[in-house]
């Protein structure tokens, strides 16, 4: 779609391509209307309605159905929906009618707080537009500044950025404006404003035109982002899917009580029970993500760290393994728990208890996506109680506790004190390999070669039982 291009026919590699990860956010949001709406009934275009087809979106998700047609009369919108709920489809979809109408270069700037979201929205943006070539570009950090200049250069339709790094760029990159800009997105706003980016999304606003269309979406109502609305959207219309805080009816939550000493061993008890499931286990810090990572391992157990701390070439390098099932858990930080499509997340485990009662409602909305059922298991230590209590009062309703068997559960102790030994000290070497001068690019957060005391923890199979008599007793200290 150069400036003068005339749509051209429909390619289906790059929707075959990028269909698995996407479409998955679409259930049959529309059969909760009483009567089935089609994105066609909606006003979307048939070139968009054949590419929504062939990414295998039935029919539109509430949200959708609240979105797009708003946005297509031309005005302003708020979305405020669940995580899961296919905001990403209810903008896209207006973006590309309008970018179809009039194509212009640098035609459509969406902020995300993560880089991996951005990565997840390009995917969308081109699956959909693939038919009618969109060109998108990704400008987020832990990437070389050069090659970005050198794709903005080439002047894309969308831009996808998070924010600190889209300033580098609006600073320092000769030839590149964004006064032309027709459509400002701003995804996961609360988490934007949260994450204190608030200075750069004000210095953002005052060099993109203020006569421009602005998509705000959130699956939070802060003051922050009331705020924000206030300044950069006009006369906006409110599509509220969800007002209450809520998680998805077929997520089966539990939480267990535990010791914080014996956390390790409660979890290997219950990644032995659950067996044959994939994970998502959220821990507090980048360095507990790393520990525990590094300790299933030795257990026996495909585990792969995501967290900020990890170049970014890494970290969708991990997300890559994960969603390609070739590592059954990933031990993530909050990096990932915003709008991050993984169809086949089985069970979701916070480690360590959120510390702010909303970040729950986007950690166990990794999985029971759309319409899939799922678990999420919450560890409370006798720390986390009150925290435990203000989640309870915000998704409204009484936890039940997971069964567990203590007896089985000490019968690891052993096994996991000495897992947790060379875990350590495994830390400490990369601690001190990243202070030694590099040689190569020594991949250290996930390589089978970064485990070779593995062997050394007898019948690492994950199994209960067995195990050397070195480092017996309960593992003492909290984390």
């Amino acid at each position: 779609m150069a400036d003068e291009e005339s749509v051209k026919p429909n390619t289906d590699e790059t929707l075959e391509g990028s269909s698995s990860d996407e479409g998955s956010d679409h259930g049959d949001g529309g059969e909760n209307d009483e009567t089935v709406k089609s994105f066609k009934d909606l006003g979307v275009t048939e070139v968009l309605c054949e590419a929504c087809d062939q990414l295998g979106w039935k029919s539109p998700t509430k949200i959708q159905i609240e979105a797009i047609p708003v946005a297509l009369q031309g005005k302003d919108v708020i979305g405020l929906a669940e995580t899961g709920s296919g905001k990403t489809g209810a903008f896209a979809l207006p973006i590309l009618q309008s970018l179809l109408a009039s194509p212009q270069r640098l035609h459509t700037l969406v902020l995300t707080p993560t880089r991996e979201l951005a990565f997840q929205i390009s995917e969308q943006f081109e699956a959909l537009g693939s038919s009618i070539g969109v060109k998108c570009a990704v400008i987020v950090g832990g990437i070389d500044m050069m090659s970005q200049s050198l794709v903005l250069a080439k002047k894309p339709h969308v831009v996808i950025a998070t924010p600190g790094r889209l300033i580098d760029h609006l600073e320092n990159t000769k030839g590149f404006s964004l006064r032309a800009l027709k459509f400002l997105v701003m995804d996961e706003a609360d988490r934007i404003l949260n994450m204190d980016f608030e200075t750069e999304v004000d210095k953002i606003l005052k060099v993109i035109p203020r006569e421009r269309r602005t998509f705000l979406f959130s699956a939070t109502m802060t003051k922050k982002v009331q705020k924000l609305e206030r300044a950069a959207l006009k006369d906006p219309v409110k599509c509220a899917v969800s007002t209450k805080y809520s998680t998805v009816d077929k997520l089966q939550q539990y939480y267990i009580f535990i010791p914080s000493k014996y956390k390790d061993c409660y979890l290997v008890s219950i990644l032995n029970e659950l067996a044959g499931n994939s994970f998502i286990i959220f821990c507090s810090t980048c360095n507990t993500a790393q520990r525990v990572a590094l300790l299933l391992r030795n257990l026996g157990i495909t585990a792969i760290p995501l967290h900020g701390q990890m170049s970014q070439n890494k970290r969708l390098g991990a997300l890559n393994k994960f969603k390609s099932k070739s590592r059954s858990v990933l031990l993530a930080t909050d990096v990932a728990s915003r709008g991050l499509d993984i169809p086949h997340v089985d069970c979701v485990i916070n480690y360590d208890i959120p510390t702010h009662s909303k970040d729950y409602i986007h950690r166990v909305g990794r999985t029971a996506r759309a319409g899939r059922s799922g678990k999420s298991i919450t560890f409370v230590t006798q720390y986390d109680v009150e925290l435990f209590q203000r989640i309870e009062t915000l998704i409204g309703k009484k936890l039940p506790a997971f069964p567990t068997q203590e007896e089985e559960v000490m019968m690891l102790v052993e096994r996991v004190s000495e897992a947790q030994r060379f875990a350590k000290i495994e830390m400490k070497e990369q601690g001190d390999k990243r202070k030694r001068p590099k040689r190569g690019d020594g991949d250290d957060d996930d390589t089978e070669q970064a485990t070779g005391v593995r062997k050394k923890v007898k019948g690492g199979g994950g199994g209960a039982g067995g195990g050397k008599k070195r480092g017996g007793g309960a593992w003492r200290g909290g984390r």
